[in-house]
């Protein structure tokens, strides 16, 4: 049974009344007159007291519920003294890596270490280790031995089950059997949490806790919620069964005697529609899918993809059934995902007396993520573009969950009034995506049988509402609060959505672009964008048409800034070529680059491990072929093809277009792609190679700078003196094609997104 977000009664510590901040040390629990916390938060990020920020929206919601709850940040994992620092808790241990995965958040995606880390004060690396949801676990249950331990945040989610690990080239276990913990809460977690920690102060053990959806956890092989459940396996539900051959009606039988109806019989019922689709469902929801164990996706690439593809079918919450996946003696067992947040739901946890600030303890010290999102609101959650690369879906689901418009114009006007710094410009109205607000299916008898991994590829399905008029209206009724100078969008924009609604163009380009627009196309090819499960170009070059029409109409000289993807699984190297030519025919120069990064549970990371497309089915021997990049010259070479005017790149370009047979693209006029001659000096640090830039790229190691814009963002190149107009240097300049190093504006980065440097995943 699934119960109201705020229906319990609350805990009896709500006599303690709100703390100002939730406190990190023993000193400030004595303060707020606390002998003990009922729960402690762990996590590998600094504490921001920010809905923003999972540790404190988690914190000031159990407080909510009369929890007295403490933070133990950043703690020193190498031994477990950190983890006495508050005492022991009177229910449970919560433990979370943090708003980012650690490996996301400590290596890029060539394998190397990085120099920074904006969820630390001044940016300072080192912080956290390797896999912290493990580390941090362990700590825990050998700081108090007995006391449960619940794991959670966007790693716990993405290695719920067995994975692929991009860092150490191997299908790792679940996270629950390596770090011991007693239960897994994945997704959204309000509701799961909520649950849980009211039964536990009820004095309910953590073991006999089985039944909250978005939960999972240790079992034995044979164990099962009641007897009544059934067990498929899913090779079972993802093999065509037989086909029988269809009787012909015409077919000419001997008639024979008439049957009798043995006596006693009951006349055939015909049973109503309704009272069939009730007993499926009813069948349905005691039914759990056994995905191939540990031991056999680990050695054998085509289950893995096939236990891939089954996991993303099961992730609708009206119509997903529980799974399990044998880990030595005992499996893993994953309760159906959570139910989405209704309205007031959302309104009331991003309403809750939140500081709005880091910690006092940091002191001066800069937060490059606080600084990054301050000014901006999140608006909404979750995401049905169902991009394979991303990991936003599996972990806030398909399903839209918004925030009522006064609750958006709320925070605008706490911001204005309480944020340090504030100069009138909230830096962004979004969440995964920019305009996804309040869309959904028209029908939610369909959206609960629904069982497609996108709303919107191959293309966009009839049965969403794609209306723009709720944002429309927020955006207007936000610009003319008092005090509200501009309002920015900075999350990344579906413009296959928006060029739906020209009134949302006009109003999104004539009122809200600082002048650069985010957008994703993420390729131009049609191989690579039918894995990413992203448009073609068609949509992209309809709206780029509305959006210079509506920039022209108020005369406002305005870029959009393109993202795009190397190394892409199902890209090839003319793929690459061919996006090259693109970049150069629209005059556009990437800064800098970055190559897929496969992260764990997403469909893109299956098919980068498997070489197989799991967005069909995988079994029986038909199962398609993908190609991947996976080798260090190619990787650096696709980069390169991005970075085609960069001359430190033209001798392995040169190369590759030699071996490609493109030797017509080598010459010093602007019909080809790269020059015939190399500048002094140039040539020996392509992509992949060089050391991070000061202050130009990434921060020093020491300078605590925040991140970038994506690194994958394209600018329009401007024209120069001495260059033709594609914007390669004439051959009598003697002089390679400058790039172009100015950025847009830094804009927030949402904190679950798995892309490192500004900007909202989509």
């Amino acid at each position: 049974m699934t119960h109201a977000l705020f229906s319990h009664r609350k805990h009896w510590a709500a006599r303690f009344g709100t703390a100002p901040f939730l406190p990190m040390s023993r000193a400030e629990m004595a303060a707020l007159g606390w002998d003990a916390c009922d729960v402690i938060l762990v996590t590998g990020d600094a504490y921001i007291d920010h809905p923003s920020f999972g540790m404190a929206l988690v914190g000031r919601l159990l407080e909510a519920q009369g929890y007295r709850v403490g933070i133990i940040s950043q703690p020193d994992w190498h031994s477990a003294d950190a983890f006495r620092a508050l005492g022991q808790p009177t229910l449970y241990f919560g433990v979370t890596a943090g708003n980012m995965d650690s490996m996301v958040n400590r290596y890029t995606s060539d394998r190397k270490i990085r120099s920074d880390d904006a969820y630390t004060p001044d940016a300072a690396p080192n912080k956290r280790p390797d896999r912290a949801v493990t580390v941090y676990a362990q700590r825990c249950r050998e700081a108090f031995p007995g006391t449960p331990v619940i794991i959670g945040s966007i790693e716990a989610s993405l290695r719920r089950i067995a994975h692929y690990d991009y860092w150490s080239d191997t299908v790792r276990r679940s996270v629950l059997p390596d770090s011991k913990a007693d239960l897994l809460i994945f997704g959204n977690a309000e509701r799961a949490l909520l649950d849980v920690t009211h039964r536990l102060a009820k004095g309910e053990k953590i073991g006999d806790i089985r039944d909250v959806r978005g939960t999972g956890f240790m079992v034995a092989h044979d164990w099962k919620p009641e007897e009544n459940w059934i067990e498929v396996l899913s090779t079972e539900l993802d093999t065509p069964g037989a086909i029988d051959a269809h009787v012909d009606p015409y077919a000419m039988t001997p008639s024979g005697p008439t049957a009798q109806t043995p006596e006693g019989t009951a006349p055939v019922r015909i049973v109503p529609k309704a009272e069939r689709l009730a007993a499926k469902q009813e069948l349905r929801a005691r039914t759990v899918v056994r995905l191939p164990d540990y031991d056999q996706v680990k050695n054998n690439p085509v289950l893995y993809a096939h236990a891939s593809r089954v996991f993303h079918l099961e992730s609708n919450p009206g119509n997903a059934r529980a799974m399990r996946q044998a880990h030595g003696e005992r499996d893993v067992w994953l309760n159906p995902p959570p139910i989405p947040l209704s309205t007031p739901e959302m309104d009331a946890v991003y309403d809750l007396p939140y500081a709005r600030a880091p910690h006092p303890s940091y002191g001066d010290a800069k937060i490059p993520a606080w600084e990054m999102i301050r000014f901006s609101v999140n608006i909404m959650r979750g995401c049905f573009g169902g991009c394979t690369f991303c990991s936003i879906t599996e972990h806030e689901g398909r399903i839209i969950q918004s925030r009522s418009e006064d609750s958006v114009i709320k925070e605008i006007e706490a911001i204005r009034d309480k944020t340090p710094g504030f100069t009138g410009v909230i830096s962004d109205l979004g969440g995964p995506t920019a305009n996804m607000y309040r869309m959904a299916c028209k029908s939610k008898k369909i959206e609960h049988a629904c069982r497609r991994l996108s709303c919107v590829f191959p293309d966009i399905c009839d049965n969403l509402n794609t209306d723009h008029t709720p944002l429309i209206h927020m955006y207007r009724r936000a610009r003319a609060l008092p005090g509200i100078k501009k309002i920015l969008i900075s999350s990344g924009l579906r413009y296959d959505l928006a060029v739906r609604s020209p009134e949302y163009v006009k109003e999104l380009v004539q009122h809200h672009v600082g002048g650069y627009l985010k957008i994703a196309p993420e390729h131009t090819e049609a191989g690579p964008l039918s894995k990413m499960m992203k448009p073609g170009m068609g949509a992209y070059d309809r709206f780029k048409e509305m959006f210079e029409a509506a920039s022209k109409a108020v005369g406002k000289k305005q870029y959009l800034i393109p993202y795009f993807i190397a190394a892409h699984p199902g890209t090839t190297d003319e793929d690459m070529l061919n996006l090259a030519l693109w970049l150069k025919k629209h005059d556009f120069r990437l800064d800098q680059v970055q190559t897929f990064l496969p992260t764990p549970m997403a469909l893109a990371t299956a098919m980068y491990h498997t070489e197989k497309n799991p967005l069909k089915k995988v079994l029986g021997g038909k199962a398609e072929a993908v190609s991947v990049v996976k080798q260090g010259r190619t990787r650096r070479l696709h980069k390169a093809f991005l970075r085609y005017h960069d001359a430190d790149n033209w001798p392995l370009l040169r190369e590759a277009l030699k071996d490609m047979g493109r030797e017509d693209l080598i010459g010093n006029s602007k019909k080809h792609l790269i020059p015939s001659y190399q500048p002094a000096g140039t040539g020996k640090q392509p992509e992949g190679t060089r050391t991070p830039r000061p202050e130009g790229g990434r921060a020093k190691p020491t300078s605590g700078k925040p991140g970038s814009p994506k690194p994958h963002a394209a600018q329009p190149a401007p024209a120069k003196a001495g260059a033709d107009k594609s914007g390669a240097a004439k051959p009598t300049s003697g002089k390679p094609a400058p790039a172009n190093r100015g950025r847009p504006p830094q804009v927030p980065k949402h904190p679950l997104s798995q892309r490192r440097g500004g900007g909202k995943s989509r």
